[in-house]
């Protein structure tokens, strides 16, 4: 009975956090981007300190992480852990009842009419805007049509490949591109993965969807080799379940 109370008052606090129509919309904001508080306050048009008051309340059960732009050391991106959302709701639903705790694999997008076009942009366009590039393109298939492109041209970076050959995805083929190759044409969603091209993000016709995900550059990562590996590995692995919840989101609200 101990048991059973102590997951009945945790699925409550969780529940209650939710229930705030404040904390709703900011945790609407966050399920596909992520945003500085800023940004946060214009799209909510409440003010900055009430903002900032309940995302630490967010903060505090670790359904919001925060982390400084590595562009302008001065911002904080904030994000949503989708996956931790994901885990207290199923506990939420079986603290009730055990079935209602069952979460049922994210189902398949049915292809849209024509494939969703997307861009991932990132500086270099070696390693985060690449592995994304991947990621959706194997697991939207046919629905969808991705790319990536960055700043600067480089190469692939060759940790990003051991990390994707990691997951059974081969990128060795993929090269690095500059956006200017794919200015005017129209994309249903552009994608930054890093905070500094966010800010020199070009304007692209048919407004196509703008999210950002701060991700910090796995190459940046100093250390031993099995060090710098497992950076790229956990960014793959992060970068895995934002393709994997954006792209029902990008599906369904695509106009194609």
């Amino acid at each position: 009975m101990t048991t059973i109370t102590g997951d009945l008052n945790s699925s409550l606090e969780f529940l209650k956090l939710l229930a705030h129509e404040l904390r709703w919309q900011l945790l609407a904001a966050l399920a596909v981007g992520d945003w500085r508080v800023q940004e946060l306050v214009e799209r909510v048009g409440r003010p900055m300190n009430l903002v900032s008051y309940h995302l630490a309340q967010m903060r505090r059960m670790s359904l919001v992480q925060e982390r400084r732009s590595s562009a302008d050391a001065r911002d904080v991106y904030y994000s949503l852990d989708l996956e931790r959302m994901r885990d207290l709701y199923a506990a939420s639903g079986a603290a009730l009842h055990p079935l209602l705790g069952d979460c049922a694999p994210m189902p398949q997008s049915a292809p849209a009419a024509l494939p969703v076009r997307v861009l991932f942009l990132c500086t270099h366009n070696s390693a985060r805007s690449q592995m994304a590039e991947a990621l959706l393109r194997q697991l939207g298939g046919p629905a969808v049509e991705v790319f990536s492109a960055g700043t600067e041209v480089s190469a692939v970076h060759p940790l990003a490949i051991a990390a994707m050959a990691g997951l059974g995805i081969d990128i060795g083929g993929q090269r690095s591109k500059h956006l200017d190759e794919f200015r005017g044409q129209s994309f249903d969603a552009i994608i930054t993965v890093c905070d500094r091209v966010r800010e020199e993000c070009p304007v692209f016709p048919g407004d196509p969807a703008q999210i950002h995900w701060s991700f910090a550059d796995p190459a940046a990562v100093t250390g031993d080799p099995a060090t710098q590996q497992q950076a790229f590995t956990e960014t793959a692995r992060q970068l895995g379940m934002r393709v994997r919840h954006v792209l029902p989101v990008l599906v369904r609200s695509s106009p194609r």
